[in-house]
């Protein structure tokens, strides 16, 4: 049997290991050899036996850290912010892009960033240089893919549609970024200016102003549609140690 000076030295070292608030220790051993132990003195036998923290209580709990504040749009970000706010095409396409992106390994905050800058979520979208649809696909790109003309549609007239060109879009995002090891600004510059003016710049973000805006609006849209992080949970208070007052031994 141990003795009880041993067991108050146990329970003392378990309370100075444990993490949580700050309480005392009060003790004393009887005539008939029992140990009493209180968090306070209940009376003049009890001895103060250890003073430090102890996980007797709940901790207080964490302070809530709200996450930093996005900078403001201004710019070409704002007048496409102000394009797609509101815009029913954000619901309508919203679980298409989800599924795409989970299909391709891309976040689908990415993929709805660069539908918004590409085609502010316009799928009959073409631009000046033939890029098509939803996320501006070039038709000789989705040929690359597989995509082709038939009797009833050419290759751009396909990509018209929100499904084939997320799709085709989703893929060659995520293939660039595989190319490009990971390095998601390089992939998105590649996206814009195409692979080979990134490789020709010796794997640097293109000089051309167009390119170095495109990262930077894709990279502020990513960061607006992505989801703030869940809370941390509620910290349950632990069960308190109820040690009866002795009032005599």
């Amino acid at each position: 049997m141990r003795s009880p000076v041993l067991l108050l030295a146990a329970l003392a070292c378990a309370l100075a290991c444990a993490p949580a608030a700050r309480a005392d220790l009060w003790g004393y051993i009887d005539a008939d050899g029992k140990a009493h132990f209180a968090t306070e003195r209940l009376d003049e036998r009890y001895q103060l036996f250890y003073k430090g923290p102890t996980n007797l209580d709940a901790p207080p709990p964490a302070p809530v850290v709200p996450p930093p504040a996005l900078p403001p749009l201004e710019g070409t970000a704002a007048t496409i912010f102000a394009r797609v706010t509101n815009h029913p095409n954000v619901q309508r396409f919203a679980a298409l892009i989800e599924t795409e992106a989970k299909r391709h390994g891309l976040d689908p905050a990415l993929v709805r960033a660069v539908v918004a800058v590409e085609s502010a979520y316009e799928p009959a979208a073409v631009s000046a240089k033939g890029a098509v649809g939803l996320m501006q696909v070039i038709p000789a790109t989705a040929e690359r893919y597989g995509l082709t003309a038939d009797r009833r549609a050419s290759v751009e007239q396909k990509l018209k549609d929100p499904a084939t060109n997320v799709r085709i879009g989703a893929r060659h995002l995520s293939d660039l970024i595989e190319r490009f090891g990971q390095d998601l600004r390089l992939a998105l510059a590649a996206y814009n200016a195409g692979e080979g003016a990134v490789e020709r710049y010796a794997r640097a973000i293109p000089p051309f102003p167009e390119t170095i805006q495109y990262v930077a609006l894709v990279e502020q849209f990513r960061a607006l549609y992505t989801p703030p992080p869940p809370p941390p949970p509620p910290l349950t208070r632990p069960e308190r140690v109820t040690i009866p007052r002795v009032r005599g031994s």
